[in-house]
């Protein structure tokens, strides 16, 4: 999927304001299972949020989440504060929840 237009990280972060964070980021930082908890949770919602609870720095923060991204082909919609939204469109069209403006 091609990147995502500014308009369309808007809406993605505006859907992802009621969202709790679906998995935490602490000192031992990107594991393997990490990765595969963030994963089945972009399967499952294509929408989710990580928050970082030991990284305060916003450089650390950023390459990390575009570790994660990488890691798991998804988009970064945003970042607030110490919490990042990322978005993966299913690739079941039937099981799509998000359609992109």
């Amino acid at each position: 999927m091609k990147e995502l237009k500014g308009s369309q990280k808007k809406y993605l972060r505006g859907l992802a304001h009621n969202l709790n964070p679906s998995a935490f980021i602490g000192q031992k930082g990107i594991t393997e299972s990490l990765i595969e908890e963030i994963d089945q949770a972009l399967k499952a919602t294509e929408l989710i949020k990580v928050k970082f609870n030991d990284f305060k720095q916003k450089d650390q923060k950023n390459s990390l989440t575009k570790e994660i991204a990488k890691a798991t082909g998804s988009h970064i919609a945003g970042m607030i504060g110490h919490v990042v939204i990322l978005y993966r469109q299913n690739v079941d069209e039937e099981k799509q929840r998000i359609k992109l403006p």
